[in-house]
């Protein structure tokens, strides 16, 4: 007679959302050892320690905020503890943050293999959901490094910030290497983006089990070009706020840089690209036209919740200020347009926590030159969205696959963006007919205010599971940080 499996949990009544899917079932989820260990039509409460009770919700899989800033502003271990309960309260159970090396963040130069560990330090103890890294390579010197970093760190991903050429986080610098913190003879350039696809295409032939995971992200836009631009919009009186910055970072600026990035991407054949945070139609059709020009290139399109639900007309104003920026109408429209129709492949809030008191100037409070690059919004991912989206005919396992299934896929989380037996216990109870109005005051994060002030919402997250535990229930956070460092590839890949 086998022996009867004593689960941890039974969540019962679940109308599960699977990426990959045509439909949504009702389900009930066992789960032992923060895992998925049963899933059936029914399973006895007599099974299980504990019974939760979905109350027919829908369930999606944790979510994947796939790229998010923890630490830009604000001291790393403060803004983790800060930040991650927003992210719960949002329905994300896994953040993966950029970082890197000269002003802000840690505000040091130097080596990684000094730089990170650092940061898992301050990590540690300080996440309410499951985190990880993706890693810049500033200096010369860090190329070298990208091999430590992956085989004693797990670090799968690495970024570009192309319009660092000449400008620093929030405008014109001429004085690169300051901001950078690297030597004077050294320049963040083509060259070295060059460099930097090279030598992770050198990681890809040493570690060729990991060729489809080890990727590369860019931002794409060019100094050259918004210097130029902001130039003639600051003289141009007619045009303010959120419009003005649109116009100082033109969309050419971005199809641009997508085009160059491409094109070394397929001279130094490092063949995982992803764009990130695309913001207008220039910039996606660049994107389409460079995957025809090289089709051996596995390019991935990002765009973020932001980009889709402000406009240059948002009334929150500077406090919508991001790089790049928010975009008219008719570019928002057409990212869903791109979104509907399968074109990108997954969906972000490129989370930057800015307090009020750093966001604005104090003595022209108003001016959108000296406003901060950056917003947070994780906490929003899922129901902006799914409001919108639903809206437009998206389908929630649509859904799931651009914030679940396909970042887990790329950045090598194979037991996350699922729910399956053998998966990480991660999932949201979501209600789909609640409305509400988004009010900063609500929210975890220590912005103090958010772009999307006022704004209404259809869905809204009610329950969220990281590894079968409860994190957050109604908007509150319950219990402890329980996040664990993710190091890639998480566990073993499934078949």
């Amino acid at each position: 007679m086998s022996e009867i499996t004593i689960l941890d949990k039974v969540i019962k009544n679940v109308c599960v959302v699977r990426p990959n899917q045509q439909s949504v079932e009702k389900l009930d989820l066992g789960i032992k050892d923060g895992k998925f260990a049963e899933i059936a039509s029914e399973i006895s409460s007599d099974k299980a320690k504990e019974v939760f009770d979905a109350q027919n919700k829908l369930g999606f899989p944790g979510l994947i905020d796939a790229h998010m800033h923890i630490g830009i502003y604000q001291p790393l271990d403060r803004d983790a503890v800060t930040e991650s309960k927003a992210a719960a309260m949002g329905g994300v159970t896994t953040s993966l943050n950029y970082i890197r090396t000269g002003q802000y963040y840690l505000n040091k130069g130097g080596s990684y293999q000094d730089f990170f560990p650092e940061v898992l330090t301050l990590s540690e103890g300080n996440f309410y959901v499951d985190y990880g890294y993706h890693i810049a390579p500033i200096a010369s010197g860090h190329i070298e490094e990208m091999q430590y970093l992956f085989e004693e760190h797990g670090i799968t991903s690495f970024k570009i910030f192309m319009f660092y050429g000449g400008y620093g986080l929030h405008g014109l610098s001429d004085q690169q290497n300051l901001f950078l913190m690297i030597n004077k003879e050294e320049r963040y350039d083509f060259a070295h983006f060059e460099f930097i696809m090279r030598g992770l295409t050198q990681l890809r032939e040493c570690h060729p089990e990991a060729k489809d995971y080890l990727s590369l992200s860019l931002h794409c836009e060019t100094a050259e070009i918004l210097r130029a631009y902001t130039n003639i919009v600051q003289k141009d009186k007619n045009l303010t706020g959120l419009r003005a910055y649109s116009a100082a970072r033109p969309p050419h600026s971005e199809g641009l840089a997508i085009a160059i990035a491409s094109y070394l991407a397929h001279e130094t054949n490092c063949v995982n690209i992803n764009l990130l945070h695309l913001s207008s139609r220039k910039a996606v059709e660049a994107a389409l036209t460079m995957q025809t020009a090289f089709p051996h290139i596995n390019f991935r399109r990002e765009v973020t919740v932001g980009h889709l639900l402000l406009d240059v007309d948002a009334p929150t104003g500077k406090w919508a200020k991001v790089n790049p920026p928010i975009r008219p109408r008719e570019d928002v429209e057409y990212l869903w347009e791109q979104v509907l129709n399968r074109k990108i492949d997954w969906i972000v809030s490129d989370h930057a926590c800015c307090a009020a008191a750093k966001k604005a100037s104090l003595q022209n409070p108003d001016n959108i030159w000296l406003a901060k690059s950056g917003f947070g919004g994780t906490e929003y991912l899922l129901s902006g969205v799914f409001s919108e989206g639903s809206k437009r005919g998206m389908s929630y396992n649509h859904i799931a696959e651009l914030l679940c299934w396909n970042p887990a896929q790329r950045f090598g989380l194979w037991d996350k963006g699922d729910i399956a037996v053998g998966y990480d216990a991660d999932l949201v109870l979501f209600d789909p007919n609640e409305t509400f109005v988004v009010r900063a005051t609500e929210s975890e994060s220590q912005q103090g205010y958010t772009p999307f002030e006022g704004m209404e919402l259809t869905g809204r997250v009610k329950s969220t599971f990281l590894r079968g535990d409860l994190i957050c229930d109604h908007g509150q956070i319950v219990g402890s940080p329980r996040g664990c460092y993710l190091k890639r590839p998480y566990r073993e890949a499934q078949p």
